[in-house]
């Protein structure tokens, strides 16, 4: 039985978005989970969508331009602007949706990550606050609580997989 920590709280008058998840796996590969394309790539998007990344400099001021691409091809674009990196223990960024020519479609949300270690188990609290309460009733209302779940259940199963080489 899976005992690991998974809460998803909604706080409307905040606008915000908290998520604590506990994986079983070491901090670093983790903070690798969420930082390199070629990782994120396996798991950020909820199937049977896959995660394409265009652009990714994991750097203060750099960018993930990424889409969420369907099965019949159908490309919804996202860009990620990085506004702060502390190796290892957090990272935040602005999310916005975006156009294939990566002009952002405002307002978006906010992004804090965090990650901790204990007993080899790292554990994430992600705060994701949203600019107005209307785009987080959107972003709820297009699915992001189911989809957002099942994106870190496949990266659960990735870690296992990825912990085992």
């Amino acid at each position: 039985m899976n005992n690991l920590q998974f809460e998803f709280t909604l706080d409307k008058l905040t606008k915000t978005v908290f998520v604590d998840r506990e994986f079983n796996a070491e901090l670093s590969l983790v903070w690798d989970a969420f930082t390199k394309q070629e990782i994120l790539d396996q798991w950020w998007a909820p199937k049977p969508y896959e995660s394409k990344t265009k652009v990714m400099d994991f750097k203060v001021g750099g960018r993930r331009f990424y889409a969420m691409v369907s099965p019949e091809g159908q490309e919804m674009w996202q860009l990620q602007q990085y506004t702060s990196i502390t190796p290892k223990t957090n990272f935040k960024f602005l999310s916005v949706f975006a156009d294939k020519d990566e002009n952002p479609h405002l307002p978006g949300s906010n992004w804090d990550l965090n990650f901790s270690e204990e007993n080899g188990i790292t554990k994430i609290s992600i705060s994701i606050y949203n600019e107005s309460l209307e785009r987080m009733e959107k972003m709820i209302e297009m699915g992001f609580v189911e989809g957002f779940k099942m994106t870190i259940d496949t990266l659960e199963k990735l870690l296992t997989t990825l912990s085992e080489k």
